[in-house]
């Protein structure tokens, strides 16, 4: 029994499946509805294994709950079970009627008594049926949707908090994409924290995998920096330390890549670590460069006795930082067999900060247009999440 995702059409008669063991019962339904056959077509079988295996599009089930195989609500419950977008009209005898009651409280869409019920009060019964169980389905869809929204706005402020920058020379903007089209966050994170000796240390990660425990885990390694950042410990022992909370918070055999990088309270120059992530894009003037990654370091999580290099790179009174996961660059180019690159990514933003030589008024635009790019160039939605945080220094005139 396969179930119609879609109404049938108008004028287009309702596909029911008759499940009866009675003859006389089958043919008195059948009779029934032979009055209005313009509506019905009715298929009959006489046993709950024979509707189950039943290779047929069914838009409700008219079912017997006196089976040779199935006897009351058991019937209704393995229906439900094996076709739940499928409609159910239970048929009961006149002593019965309790049991079509609770048919009706146990999933079924309505129940008949089987002397009680002529031809077009069947055929209403089995249309009302079925538009009540689309509405159903509706509804426990937009619950789904809600469920899912409000998912996703408690991991978003998990993973993309407000950051803690005092200085007014700074400017920090973030962009989130999930993946594959959904709607669901995944484990890319973003966070900076400017420390009162004017310290600012910033930081992006990404979490293998997809979905909530990795969005779950992406939360607890950022909140998990923020807090040791806060507390003052050296960035090399703050990334061995979140590496501990990896290894012990997370469900599957997930690692994360992160690039941490922390700048000078006079904004000359900065310090980065890389643990297999890809490198920043440093923007300065018109032109730019991806800083060097001779020094990547392994993921964290795989290693427990890992470090990771720093380096150390000087920086013009004005300048921006370009951070990003690897899903804005994974992408396809349309033509091609290669994927995008972090290296043409970084050639596509220094193009379109050329054409838009004002961009730094509106650096969220910047963000905007790259991913429009991308996406573009895939020919569709991103496969994986795609985390952007763009950081812009002007020294005050």
């Amino acid at each position: 029994m396969d179930v119609l995702d879609a109404p049938p059409g108008v004028g287009k008669p309702l596909r029911v499946l008759l499940v009866e063991d009675d003859d006389g019962d089958a043919f008195l339904v059948s009779e029934l509805l032979a009055d209005v056959a313009e509506h019905v077509v009715m298929h009959r079988v006489d046993t709950l294994a024979s509707a189950l295996s039943a290779r047929l599009q069914v838009d409700c089930v008219l079912l017997d709950l006196q089976l040779p195989d199935a006897m009351g609500l058991t019937a209704l419950t393995k229906v439900r079970q094996h076709a739940p977008g499928t409609a159910v009209v239970v048929l009961t005898g006149h002593r019965d009627e309790a049991v079509g009651v609770a048919a009706v409280a146990a999933g079924a869409q309505d129940y008949l008594v089987k002397d009680q019920v002529d031809g077009l009060l069947l055929i209403k019964a089995l249309r009302f049926a079925w538009e009540r169980k689309r509405a159903e389905e509706a509804e426990r869809q937009l619950l789904e949707q809600r469920l899912v929204a409000d998912e996703n706005r408690r991991l978003e402020r998990g993973l993309l908090p407000a950051p803690l920058l005092t200085d007014p020379s700074l400017n920090l903007v973030a962009r989130y994409r999930p993946g594959r089209g959904g709607s669901l966050l995944g484990g890319d994170f973003y966070d900076a924290v400017e420390l009162p000796d004017g310290t600012l240390h910033v930081i992006i990660g990404d979490v293998s995998g997809h979905g909530p425990d990795e969005a779950a885990l992406g939360v607890a390694l950022r909140i998990a920096w923020r807090s040791l950042v806060l507390a003052g410990l050296p960035t090399g022992e703050v990334l061995r330390t979140i590496e501990v909370v990896l290894r012990h918070e997370r469900i599957k055999h997930s690692f994360a890549t992160l690039c941490a990088i922390s700048v000078t309270a006079d904004r000359r120059s900065l310090r980065m670590r890389l643990a297999s992530h890809p490198p920043p894009l440093l923007i300065e003037g018109d032109t730019g460069r991806l800083l060097p990654s001779e020094h990547l370091g392994v993921p964290l999580g795989l290693l427990p006795d890992a470090t990771w290099a720093p380096v150390d790179v000087q920086l013009s009174p004005d300048w921006a930082l370009l951070m990003y996961t690897d899903g804005v660059f994974e992408g396809k180019v349309k033509g091609m067999p290669e994927r995008l690159g972090h290296e043409n990514m970084a050639e596509l933003v220094l193009g379109d900060l050329r054409a838009h030589p004002d961009w730094r008024s509106r650096p969220l635009d910047v963000l905007d247009r790259l991913i429009a790019t991308v996406v573009d160039l895939n020919q569709g939605p991103l496969d994986d999440d795609v985390a952007l945080a763009l950081l812009s220094h002007r020294e005050s005139r």
